[in-house]
């Protein structure tokens, strides 16, 4: 019978605290277990002290913008996850049958009844609602995923992107990317339609010429705790290269648990073990890179 320890539902502990706070940029807090506020206390405890709540469909969006309304200390991002389209346009069962995995997604049960592009979009205009709230500081996460959506998910998925990419631009809000096995595509489209402003690839994926691509363009990188797994060696070297004024930290919790913890529950009081590794990337001091990712989420997100 395994220790309580190497259980992987306990939660990990709390680690020593930042000594200067940083925000992560990038959380799932209806997927955690334990309240907002106990959330919200155990992430500032250790120098987290502003998260940004990311909507994966129209419910969870709702939840973000609310919740980000009733905390100081969130913001929120709403959208369509980049496997939501599909679902509404297509029913899509055969992406209800496996939980989201890394980059995030809500887990469904069931299978949705197809609904075609009216359903779509009469979704993105709800986006398009929340968008407008001074709470709501980001359009995200929306992007392409071509790892649990298939061929005939790809037009669904694009037609929302490029919808997304519109609204973060006319409500003046930060572009927020999910971007999985699909780097090409997703930097043509933004090309395709401009991009915003503020541009965030979640969950940073490329390497390290990737890295270079988007800091030519401005586009933030955030990284999240798959930048401490072994094999993870490419994230690392996009990490070394990636300017330093466009680098962002996350959790995308509860997903991508960092080293060692790897397997457990993830959460935003984890982002100090996260900068910590970042920070040996960098051969920079902790305090240092905390200050800039500061100071980089604030200017992303715009608070």
């Amino acid at each position: 019978m395994p220790s309580p320890a190497s259980d992987k539902h306990v939660p990990p502990p709390l680690p020593e605290p930042l000594g200067v706070s940083v925000a992560d940029s990038h959380t799932h807090l209806d997927m955690q277990s334990g309240t907002v506020e106990e959330s919200l206390a155990k992430a500032a405890a250790v120098g987290v002290t502003t998260v940004v709540q990311v909507g994966c469909d129209v419910r969870g969006s709702r939840w973000a913008a609310e919740t980000a309304e009733a905390y100081d200390a969130v913001h929120a991002a709403v959208a369509l996850h980049p496997n939501e389209a599909p679902r509404i346009v297509h029913g899509d069962p055969g992406a209800t049958s496996q939980p989201p995995g890394a980059g995030g997604g809500r887990p469904r049960q069931g299978v949705r009844e197809p609904g075609g592009d009216a359903a779509l979009d009469e979704a993105l205009a709800e986006i398009d609602r929340l968008a407008a709230l001074p709470q709501v500081k980001g359009v995200g996460e929306t992007g392409l995923d071509y790892f649990r959506t298939g061929p005939e998910g790809k037009a669904a998925q694009e037609r929302s992107f490029r919808a997304h990419i519109e609204i973060a631009k006319r409500r003046g809000k930060a572009l927020v990317i999910h971007d999985r096995d699909a780097h090409a595509d997703v930097l043509r489209i933004l090309k395709e339609e401009g991009a915003p402003e503020r541009t965030v690839f979640h969950c940073y994926s490329g390497d390290a010429a990737m890295a270079e691509v988007c800091a030519r363009a401005g586009y933030f990188m955030s990284f999240a705790g798959n930048v401490t797994f072994k094999n993870a060696q490419p994230l690392r070297d996009a990490l070394a290269v990636a300017p330093l004024d466009l680098v962002l930290v996350e959790t995308d919790a509860p997903f991508l648990t960092p080293a060692p913890y790897r397997g457990r529950p993830n959460a935003p009081y984890l982002v100090p073990v996260t900068v910590r590794a970042m920070a040996a990337v960098r051969g920079i001091a902790e305090d240092e890179l905390a200050a800039a990712l500061a100071d980089n989420t604030a200017r992303a997100f715009g608070y």
